[in-house]
């Protein structure tokens, strides 16, 4: 058999960076749907939003992942230096730190009451939601920094340590003092990790607009429709208001659970259980914050499970957030399934230790051991009762007693086998294993990204 020598060192290189290409394109291909990190303001419409869409040029990596300017919470006294408030210190989006009075696109915005929406792709359990705007007089053409804002949010919304809704909104008063190009930013505080999500927004104020006190008409003809075993689809008619509907809330009894646009005519309330009766009514929302009655009120009976034998994909990605000396905080990405996934089995190394609803992707076990080390998995379920494989086995040792995370992680080092939920430091950034592999010279995690994510 012919054997192929490699005597030239620059031929050696060649091949070793062409390995490096492909596997990191395919790695990326791989897992462009599935990134781990976790929530944008979707409106009014971002800085970072606007970057996804196309709207915001220029704007670096960023345009694919609008959802992960994470940095460390505490803001204003801690979190991320002047000058690197808008990328949240991620040297990746450094791009979002620029700025001048005309670099980026901006959204009309009347002060008073305001619906911010967020967009999340990992719905962490909430200390709050923080909202902060630029001082009357702030430079425009400087970078932004803790000098530019009024330090005292305008507006906190307390998440109370519990994990919100995906596609989640709530209500603030905006000063109605402002005028021009100003930026708001909104600071998501997470409860169970050291970090924070940080986003601007580019607004012009037009002025004051008069006061309304005329709450606008109840929507009508609420009907449901394509009911299936965890979800309802309800349609409606359009309310009327005498300035404009900004806003319909749909509620599950009395329970508010989706806050729609003003355009926006129909919504698919899932995450329910198989075979369960509910009720639900809509009511209409303008921009001074008045609300309609509600609608006629609907009920619906989700189906039964059918003769379901397709078992949920097995959970991935499963890391640890936060290590003390009794407790290990889990995530991990979502599973599929062909009926919908009811829930989420913990194990501690064969013990069942918890099992949480289809909407959680983390949870915190407590307990534990002080320097013990630990084997955790997940396992996903279905209404059926169906359970997946194991998600990737993750091994933990909890601090000393008293100390949290403990030690640093090891440095990065070139022909070293790293497994999933790895932890490696580089260029004084930590590091988590997104696929197991032998690093090369070259595979540093700055420069494989399909490989490593900032954690």
């Amino acid at each position: 058999m012919m054997q192929l020598r490699l005597s030239s060192p620059i031929l050696s290189k060649l091949l070793v960076a062409t390995g490096v290409t492909v596997l990191v394109t395919a790695c990326t291909l791989m897992f462009a749907d599935k990134v781990s990190a976790h929530g944008y303001v979707l409106d009014p419409k971002s800085r970072t939003s606007l970057c996804a869409t196309g709207v915001n040029t220029n704007c670096g990596a960023v345009q694919y992942e609008p959802q992960s300017l994470e940095g460390p919470k505490g803001f204003p006294a801690a979190g991320p230096a002047d000058g690197k408030i808008a990328s949240a210190a991620d040297p990746r989006f450094s791009n979002m730190d620029a700025q001048s009075a005309t670099r980026w696109s901006k959204v009309n915005l009347t002060g008073g009451p305001t619906t911010f929406a967020w967009k999340k792709t990992a719905n962490h359990a909430t200390t709050n939601w923080k909202y902060y705007l630029t001082k009357p007089n702030w430079n425009q053409n400087a970078a932004l920094t803790r000098d530019s804002f009024n330090l005292t949010p305008f507006c906190t919304a307390e998440g109370g340590g519990k994990q919100p809704p995906k596609d989640f909104s709530h209500s603030c008063n905006v000063p109605t003092d402002r005028t021009g190009y100003h930026v708001i930013l909104a600071v998501w505080e997470i409860a169970d990790t050291p970090n924070a999500f940080y986003n601007v927004i580019d607004v012009n104020f037009g002025g004051q607009a008069p006061t309304d006190t005329v709450a606008p008409t109840a929507p009508t003809s609420l009907s449901a429709a394509g009911t299936t075993t965890t979800s309802v689809s309800l349609a409606w008619n359009a309310a009327s208001d005498n300035v404009g509907v900004t806003g319909y809330q749909i509620f599950n009894g009395s329970t508010l659970i989706a806050t729609v646009s003003g355009s926006t005519l129909n919504y698919t309330a899932a995450g329910l259980t198989s075979n369960t009766a509910y009720t639900f009514t809509v009511k209409a929302v303008d921009a001074a914050g008045n609300v309609s009655v509600a609608s006629n009120a609907v009920s619906a009976t989700t189906a039964p499970v059918a003769n379901d034998t397709t078992a949920p994909t097995a959970p991935t990605y499963l890391h640890k957030m936060t290590v003390t000396a009794n407790n290990v905080s889990l995530m991990w990405t979502e599973s599929t399934d062909n009926v919908g996934v009811t829930g989420y089995q913990i194990y501690n190394g064969n013990t069942l230790v918890a099992t949480v609803p289809g909407t959680a992707i983390e949870y915190n076990v407590t307990g534990l051991t002080a320097n013990t080390a630990y084997s955790f998995k997940v396992r996903a379920i279905d209404a059926a009762g169906n359970v997946s494989a194991d998600s990737n086995i993750l091994t933990v040792t909890t601090a000393d007693t008293g100390t949290e995370n403990p030690g640093t992680a090891p440095a990065w080092a070139a022909n070293t086998a790293y497994a999933v939920g790895a932890e490696v430091t580089f260029n004084n950034v930590t590091y988590v294993c997104r696929l197991a592999h032998t690093s090369l010279n070259g595979w540093e995690p700055t420069n494989t990204p399909a490989l490593w994510q900032v954690k």
